[in-house]
């Protein structure tokens, strides 16, 4: 808008001089110059009052920018405070059963994914308590804004949307998961009892040992639909076995994907065949004999740590594997995944849990992926089932 006065100011001065140069008259010559003067006092004007129109502009666009800045900032308060309010009333509630290493720990993950508020409950009083008071003091610090509750109430469990059963005795040296049915299966059976009539629509996720032995009992006890309870066991069993051979191929674990099926143990199931890295088969990278020691060794993963710690067992991975399954519920991500699942029929088993590919979401179990398996592979499956068998009779017997 400058650019186009000022121009036109120049082109009428140039023409107004041009035409003085072009008369001789003096009469003439001398209207022009007053002509001229006049014009250059109406051009001052013009630009005075041009300038002060933009000043004006300026001083009054300066203050709408100020006004639309304090505006969008409420806005933004008021936005913020409106999903706070909502996630306060609709955030998912998590009860874990257990404070042990394992329950803890898996606190611990949840509380720094944000995916709910959490409840961790324990039969030991102060643990609890202060195991979640020590968790949410650090919220300031990883910035997670949640309710952790410790307790030895059931009834602050009420209405959760996931219960994660940690809570068992640990195995020892020397111990297998079947030996600590006697053991376990009373502990399981108070939790259910206690937890699922108080919140009858929560996804149950089976943690303790042997796993698909407690599933079972869980299921029966809590009288929940077969797809509402589910074990964490292939998802724990595939990520050791990603682990050896990410280190042994000397790629990122993160290109590993790996399937395998049975029971939580040493009956484990790898399939070598549906085992890949970023998409290309293992046994590309890896020798036909160093992939028979990493299954090996995978079997019996949980049992090197206890070894190594020589008393309690692994925590960590457990528990990181657990939350993952909170996750794909809670989120409803359709997560394909080893979970031990109640089956009728699905792989010739029934009337059993067992470690197989599922689809895992917001309806828990959503769906049993049966894959092709051949003679040798079907064959370890039926092996391994007849171990979970043994257990889950025993189970029935009791």
């Amino acid at each position: 808008m400058r650019v186009d006065f000022f121009q036109c100011f120049f082109a009428a001065t140039r023409f107004l001089v041009e035409r003085l140069q072009a008369v001789n008259n003096f009469v003439t010559n001398l209207m022009h110059i007053l002509v001229i003067g006049l014009y250059g006092c109406v051009l001052s004007l013009c630009f005075r009052l041009f300038s002060q129109k933009i000043e004006q502009d300026e001083e009054k666009h300066k203050k709408q920018k100020k006004y639309r800045r304090e505006l969008l900032h409420l806005e933004q308060r008021i936005i913020r405070a409106f999903y706070k309010y909502k996630e306060y009333i609709m955030r998912p509630k998590i009860t874990i059963v257990g404070a042990g290493f394992v329950g803890s720990t898996a606190a611990h993950w949840i509380a720094a994914k944000e995916l709910g508020d959490i409840v961790l409950i324990d039969i030991v009083e102060g643990i609890p308590q202060g195991k979640g008071l020590d968790l949410l003091e650090a919220s300031p610090i990883e910035g997670f804004d949640l309710h952790i509750t410790g307790t030895n109430e059931y009834a602050e469990t009420a209405n959760s949307d996931v219960i994660v059963v940690t809570s068992g005795a640990p195995r020892k040296p020397g111990m297998s998961r079947e030996d600590l049915i006697k053991i376990n299966a009373n502990i399981t059976g108070d939790c259910i009892s206690k937890a699922a009539p108080l919140s009858p629509n929560a996804v149950i996720i089976m943690v303790n040992n042997p796993l698909d032995t407690m599933a079972y009992l869980a299921k029966q006890v809590s009288g929940f639909p077969k797809n509402r309870v589910v074990g964490q066991a292939g998802v724990l069993d595939s990520a050791r076995y990603r682990t050896f051979i990410a280190q042994e191929a000397g790629v990122s674990v993160e290109d590993v994907q790996a399937m395998l099926m049975g029971g939580h143990g040493d009956e484990m199931v790898p399939l070598t065949r549906f085992t890949t890295i970023g998409g290309i088969p293992v046994t590309e990278f890896i020798s036909p004999e160093r992939l028979n020691a990493i299954v090996d060794r995978a079997r019996k993963g949980g049992g090197e740590i206890v070894n190594l710690l020589k008393t309690g067992s692994a925590y960590y991975a457990p528990s990181a594997a657990t939350v993952q399954m909170v996750e794909a519920v809670l989120r409803d991500k359709k997560r394909v995944i080893p979970c031990a699942a109640y089956l009728e029929g699905e792989y010739g088993l029934s009337d059993i849990y067992f470690g197989v590919p599922v689809v895992l979401g917001a309806g828990g179990v959503e769906k049993v992926l049966e894959l092709p398996l051949n003679a040798d592979e079907l064959a370890q499956v039926q092996k391994s089932a007849e171990v979970v068998k043994s257990s889950t009779e025993a189970l029935k017997a009791m």
